[in-house]
């Protein structure tokens, strides 16, 4: 994975979250009489299985791996797309040599009944709370998916951008829920839009009148708009007054010819996230840029392994469910 930042407001890196696990859950009554959390030790990573769902998902495999190194365990089962045949693979860190097999059961109705038989084994074994889950899925899995988690009373990292935010919010808060939700899992990008988002709070309208312009390019396979670039757009839309709409007037790349053209190296063509936000006066004499450009997955996918480790560490204190933000990650110091 290599990086490439140029700065003039801040920088950091970008996201890639488009997956190709497809999951997708639909919520059912039963789900509701799960037993409460209680974790055996707040401090022992060892008992903890990891539930990443997504997989074979170059993203949700990637975020296996990273758990992995970080020496977590994962999950003997997780959740791939209704559309893919049961399988068992193995996931490798070539980092560490760590290894793990993993049956992946397709998001189907059968399938959801023998997931939540599994995690009743899994939490008989290992402790009520131990278990958490890792979500790189498809954008319109993301609701259901969520529900799913919280009316099971399975802590989780929503890594799949997409969905309806909003209800999203709405819900977990509603269903008191522990989750940690992000558009960008990789330290330095959250960094990045922690620092935007308190200049927008101390200056706003610093560039009241200026013009507002963004491209990103990711993958070809992304589905949906960089969860990073709306996230930073509002930033700047609070120092700019800008009327940019999300929907319409984000540039987004995802072909090859175009990427290539955006300065991204052929390698990367199928695992990048390239972004570029210009603000340009209204006579056109002044112009400030900032780019995050990433190629690769590791720093997403490590983020992603940090945050589940939080996670645990807030279940297993004692206190109500809550949701948090990579920011509440970040200030807590524990993003490695």
């Amino acid at each position: 994975m290599t990086m490439k930042s140029v700065f003039l407001l801040c920088g950091a890196a970008a996201s890639l979250h488009q997956t190709h696990g497809f999951a997708l859950i639909q919520p059912t009554q039963r789900c509701q009489s799960s037993t409460s959390l209680q974790m055996t030790s707040a401090d022992d990573s060892s008992s903890l299985r990891i539930m990443v769902n997504g997989m074979p998902g170059p993203m949700a495999t990637a975020a296996a791996e990273a758990c992995l190194r970080k020496g977590l365990s994962l999950s003997p089962v997780a959740m791939t797309g209704p559309d893919m045949e049961p399988s068992t693979i193995t996931v490798t860190d070539d980092v560490s040599g760590s290894s793990a097999d993993v049956r992946l059961i397709p998001a189907t109705t059968e399938g959801t009944d023998e997931i939540v038989s599994s995690l009743a084994g899994i939490r008989e074994s290992v402790g009520d709370a131990n278990v958490l889950a890792i979500d790189y899925t498809h954008p319109s899995a993301v609701n259901n998916n969520a529900i799913f988690y919280a009316e099971n009373k399975l802590p989780f990292v929503m890594g799949t951008t997409g969905g309806d935010r909003d209800k999203l919010m709405e819900d977990m808060l509603s269903r008191d829920a522990f989750a940690v939700i992000a558009p960008n899992m990789g330290k330095q990008i959250v960094a990045m839009q922690a620092g935007l988002e308190d200049l927008a709070t101390k200056f706003p309208s610093a560039f009241a009148g200026y013009k507002l312009e963004v491209t990103e390019s990711h993958q070809k396979t992304k589905a949906d708009t960089s969860g990073t670039a709306k996230a930073v757009i509002g930033s700047l839309k609070e120092l700019s007054d800008d009327d940019f709409d999300l929907e319409e007037d984000i540039k987004m790349l995802r072909d090859d010819e175009s990427s290539l053209a955006f300065g991204v190296s052929e390698e990367a063509l199928n695992g990048h996230a390239f972004h570029t936000y210009t603000l340009t006066s209204p006579d056109g004499s002044v112009q400030f840029e900032l780019k995050h450009n990433v190629e690769g997955r590791t720093v997403y996918a490590e983020g992603t392994a940090d945050a589940v480790k939080f996670l645990a560490s807030k279940v297993g204190s004692g206190m109500e469910g809550k949701v948090f933000s990579m920011i509440d990650v970040l200030q807590a110091g524990a993003l490695e």
